[in-house]
């Protein structure tokens, strides 16, 4: 700072002793009243702003004004960031220099806004969609569950007159092949007498096959196939005996075995579920 104040000094040639201007006072006379005019619009103050040794102390030269250069006409040579770091105001103003502004509703940037709203648009549409799928399909069952659901048994295995249990969802499913004296026996039964009372042609869908699910109606054990008084099954808990259409014919049992669903895939293959 010492070695710049120097510099300004030094520079400074236009400094004038104070004395000289003030040899004319009252005391030294004067030659006349014009004469006093022009040396009083010649005086310059001892230590007026325009001294160098008062500019270099406040960091100013002789040439140089306490009045900002930007509000002069070479302000609007300077970039607006220059000008505002040197003058500042209450106006904003921009640098266009390195931004390419666009009036509103430029007609060459519409195409482009239409571009990206339409596809902001679909992709939020897509995520809305996957949100909704996910949230359905968590709803539905699991493939160990579908698995499970249904159940394929092969029937060319199993003679006339025989039983066969199969598991379907945890339960016990009884599969039986019935002989023609057995649907004679099935049918001639009176339906006004039975407890529950149903007809034969309508728990089965081939007269050759009965499938009911294996579990009594009274307090869930599983009756024993091919037994009781009526050659069906017999329920050892609490004594129901099932005829061989699977209805109940004696016993605490309230209704007749369960049929569930079940269709023929083939003359061999049932699918059960």
């Amino acid at each position: 700072m010492l070695r710049v104040a120097g510099r300004r000094l030094s520079s400074s040639l236009s400094w004038r002793p104070a004395a000289a201007a003030g040899a004319r006072g009252p005391l030294a006379g004067a030659s006349g009243p014009g004469r006093d005019d022009d040396d009083n619009s010649a005086r310059q103050p001892r230590f007026a702003i325009e001294s160098p040794f008062f500019t270099a102390v406040r960091g100013f030269s002789s040439s140089e004004t306490l009045v900002p250069q930007n509000q002069d006409a070479g302000l609007a040579q300077l970039p607006a960031t220059v000008a505002a770091l040197k003058n500042p105001n209450s106006k904003v103003l921009y640098d266009q220099y390195n931004h390419e502004r666009y009036p509103p509703g430029d007609p060459s940037k519409r195409a482009f806004a239409y571009f990206v709203l339409s596809g902001g648009r679909f992709v939020y549409a897509s995520l809305l969609r996957l949100l909704v799928l996910k949230f359905v399909l968590s709803m539905s069952a699991s493939k160990d569950v579908l698995a499970l659901a249904s159940l394929e048994v092969d029937l060319s295995s199993i003679e006339p007159g025989s039983t066969v249990t199969v598991k379907w969802r945890g339960k016990p499913v009884f599969i039986r092949r019935r002989t023609d004296d057995d649907i004679k026996l099935a049918n001639s039964v009176d339906v006004a007498s039975l407890r529950h009372p149903q007809e034969d042609a309508e728990r089965v869908k081939n007269p050759e096959w009965l499938v009911v699910i294996g579990v009594c109606t009274h307090l869930g054990c599983i009756p024993l196939p091919n037994s009781g008084d009526f050659g069906g099954w017999f329920c050892p808990c609490h004594g129901s005996h099932y005829d061989i259409s699977g209805r109940i014919r004696k016993g605490p049992a309230p209704f007749n075995l369960e049929v569930p669903t079940y269709s023929f895939l083939e003359d061999n293959k049932m699918l059960i579920g």
